[in-house]
Order: structure tokens, then C-alpha cells, then sequence
């Protein structure tokens, strides 16, 4: 079981990362253009859109995706606590 749970933490940490590079790449001229840029955005954006849906924008700020990572961070401890259990 710990090395399931270390293999969904492991993808979860690295999802984590690509949203946050895909979050700074809105600061930089097009970027998200870029071969990298769509990839993470094939990746990112089905995932940030749910949260869209229901978080509206603060003016020009989107904190949707905080809320996003922060339900991420949530379910790997999630994870962590119900597989310690057993």
C-alpha cells in the first residue's frame, strides 16, 4: 500500500508543479503559445475550469487556482491518512 500512496502523492506533486508553471506563464507575453505552454494547458485547464465555474475572478485577480492546489494538498493528505490506517 505505502508505495501506491507514494506513486499518487508523487503524480500529485508533479500536477502541483505544472499548475503553478502554467499559472506564471499568464505573466509572460505569450508564453502560453509556446509548444509548453498548450501542453500544459491540454493538462491544466480541465482541471481549473471545475473551480471556474464557481469561483468568480476578484477584479483582474483569478484565485481559483489557489483554491485548486489547496484541494490538491487536501486529497494527498487525504491519502496519507486514510492509507496509514491500514
Amino acid at each position: 500500500m505505502a508505495v501506491i500512496v507514494n506513486i499518487l502523492t508523487s503524480i500529485i506533486n508533479i500536477y502541483i508543479w505544472a499548475l503553478i508553471i502554467y499559472i506564471l506563464m499568464s505573466w509572460f507575453p505569450n508564453a502560453r503559445g509556446t509548444a509548453i505552454g498548450q501542453f500544459l494547458a491540454r493538462i491544466c485547464e480541465p482541471y481549473l475550469e471545475q473551480f471556474r465555474k464557481f469561483i468568480p475572478p476578484l477584479g483582474m485577480i483569478d484565485i481559483s487556482p489557489i483554491v485548486a492546489i489547496l484541494v490538491l494538498q487536501f486529497a494527498m493528505r487525504g491519502l496519507y491518512r486514510v492509507f496509514t490506517w491500514f
